[in-house]
């Protein structure tokens, strides 16, 4: 099939309308539960009072804001894709934003901008604020253009949507994943996320206040269960690690089953008592540990012993005198550092790992 076909076919798939709204009518639709803003994103986005008082300013002033995106559910219900945070930031302002159990926030009180330094301590119930009833009246005249995938687009075609707007934004790779999967499995992110909290498993992965912020152990969980399912070859991914896990995810999430949380938490538990909270760390020849949390480590060790789980089960001691083996194999050493992409390294680690545990130590 040439390009212009292919254009012409894939075009055929996504159906999609755009027109501009008022904050009225968008208030309305969200009051009448028509409009899904999708508060657990709220975990995700980290927007601070002065960009949500800047959108308010854009608006005032009639600068544009960015479009909107939503996909219409079979429900008629329109999920947003792009905007959430715009979206909760109007709603907040308004004092009708509601969290993910259904309570209704505090108004918005915004400060001042550079354009608008009056805007300090304004709020939208207050006229003693300076925000007048014919502000009010203004602001929810203004239109923001709203861009529809209509329900009869392809399925996947808001979560592909998703992905394209979310990429190169300031959400780390792992927050926009989170995104993508509330969408796509609630269940599936909420397990996600009570592993995340589990001891053993916080306790082995001493990551950097940066890392945390940007969910790098959701990332690591996903992680555990695409290393456990791998059964690809030893050649590189054919795309870059990033891209392969979203793939693995999404496919998990959409086709199902959940993984087993049990084996998560019963290996986690068995490398802290095993070889402590340092299991991830680099090992030195005199014994000491050094160096930070270490991605190839925890890739390989974590997926061999639940490769394994059975034959080490009970044994710490053989299973620490393995894992402090780990360090002075070749095939290991080989695939750590810089100058090693995890897109080579975690084919290769995964197929050796099954069989570097499956012995005991000599």
């Amino acid at each position: 099939m040439g390009l212009e076909s292919e254009i012409v076919e894939r075009s055929k798939e996504i159906h999609a309308d755009g027109y501009p709204m008022s904050i009225g009518e968008l208030l309305s639709l969200y009051r009448d539960g028509d409009l899904d803003i999708h508060p657990e994103f709220q975990r995700v986005y980290r927007w601070g009072l002065n960009q949500k008082s800047a959108l308010i300013e854009s608006i005032l002033l009639n600068i544009p804001v960015p479009s909107v995106f939503v996909s219409q559910r079979e429900d008629g219900v329109w999920d947003v894709i792009d905007g959430v945070q715009r979206l909760s930031t109007i709603m907040e302002f308004v004092g009708e934003y509601r969290d993910e159990d259904g309570q209704r926030y505090e108004g918005l009180t915004l400060q001042g901008t550079d354009y608008l330094p009056s805007l300090e301590g304004v709020r939208w119930e207050s006229e003693e604020s300076g925000f007048s009833k014919a502000l009010q009246r203004d602001f929810k005249r203004s239109k923001i253009e709203v861009r529809i995938i209509r329900k009869t687009s392809d399925p996947n075609a808001k979560y592909d949507l998703f992905e394209r707007l979310n990429s190169g934004t300031d959400l780390s790779p792992q927050e926009a994943r989170n995104c993508l999967l509330i969408m796509l499995n609630r269940d599936m992110f909420n397990l996600v996320s009570s592993l995340v909290g589990d001891r053993s498993f916080q306790a082995v992965t001493n990551i950097s206040a940066r890392k945390e912020s940007e969910s790098f152990r959701n990332e690591l969980v996903l992680r555990f269960y695409a290393q456990a399912a791998y059964d690809g070859p030893k050649e590189d991914l054919k795309v870059d690690f990033g891209q392969f896990l979203t793939h693995w995810m999404r496919a998990t999430a959409t086709v199902g089953p959940l993984p087993d949380a049990g084996i998560f938490r019963e290996v986690f538990d068995l490398l802290l008592r095993a070889d402590g909270e340092d299991v991830f760390r680099r090992l030195t020849e005199d014994g000491r540990r050094t160096g930070p949390f270490s991605n190839a480590a925890f890739e390989f060790i974590a997926t061999g012993v639940q490769y394994n789980l059975r034959e080490w089960r009970g044994d710490h001691e053989a299973l620490q005198k393995r894992i402090h083996q780990v360090w002075n194999d070749p095939s290991f050493a080989n695939h750590v550092g810089g100058g090693v992409s995890a897109r080579t390294r975690f084919p290769r680690m995964v197929h050796h790992s099954r069989e570097f545990f499956s012995r005991k130590p000599g």
